[in-house]
């Protein structure tokens, strides 16, 4: 398998979530194959079932697939990484302590699967627990340097940090962004990215010197009336993009 052309070509390539195949490949078709699609796993009820359907969301996509949680639900990580198994999707979204497992079960290093790490309320800190079972205990805060370190002794391509609350914690993802350049790791900016403050969060990532980026634009766009995420707004989004890409 391969990863999308688009992407290796490009430092930024967006993730959305599609609420049908039909918008899925309208969404492929908006963002002109710089966007993974992403497909929630809690929206099923076996392995088997997702499976199925998520090959049908990769065959209108060129296999741009992004398998999601579903609001970071550390529950849903061991079905995550079943399914992967099996896909071998483009991309993963896992919690951190869910990354090694994920790995494991893909056997190769291709896939982008990214780690949960979320604001600890101080810059250059990470909450690292968000796990089924840590994520219910003690908050575990660490350097993010150190969470990356870690990330990428367990195979992981990418922090998914999450939830940013949009701009909230502006010094926090300055500090994270810094770190993944630092270490030539990539970066998912997730939670509360919207049309307006989307260049905002980009440039700061852009600026730190970030290889990769992987915004996440959920909830802002989609319609609430038909689930469905918004071609003309993905659109609007690679638009932002190419402008700030030269």
């Amino acid at each position: 398998m391969s990863l999308t052309t688009h992407f290796y070509q490009n430092r930024v390539c967006l993730n959305v979530l599609a609420g049908s195949k039909e918008n899925a490949g309208q969404l492929w078709l908006a963002a002109k194959g710089y966007v993974l699609i992403g497909v929630l796993s809690k929206k099923y009820t076996s392995v088997d079932s997702a499976v199925a359907d998520m090959r049908e969301y990769a065959a209108v996509t060129e296999n741009a697939l992004s398998v999601g949680l579903g609001g970071g639900d550390p529950q849903q990580s061991a079905m995550v990484s079943a399914i992967a198994a099996r896909l071998q999707p483009q991309h993963v979204n896992q919690v951190f302590t869910g990354v090694a497992t994920c790995r494991a079960l893909l056997g190769q290093t291709q896939t982008i699967v990214n780690g949960l790490i979320s604001p600890a309320g101080i810059p250059g800190q990470v909450k690292i627990s968000t796990g089924p079972l840590s994520s219910r205990a003690a908050d575990a805060i660490v350097p993010v340097a150190s969470a990356i370190a870690l990330l990428r002794d367990m195979g992981g391509s990418s922090v998914k940090y999450f939830p940013m609350g949009g701009l909230q914690a502006i010094d926090e993802y300055k500090a994270v962004a810094e770190a993944c350049a630092d270490q030539g790791f990539w970066l998912e900016p997730t939670g509360g990215i919207t049309l307006q403050n989307y260049p905002a969060i980009l440039k700061i990532a852009l600026d730190a010197g970030v290889e990769k980026i992987i915004p996440h634009i959920y909830s802002s766009i989609i319609d609430p009336q038909t689930g469905n995420s918004r071609p003309q707004d993905v659109g609007k989004l690679l638009e932002m993009t190419m402008q700030q890409l030269g």
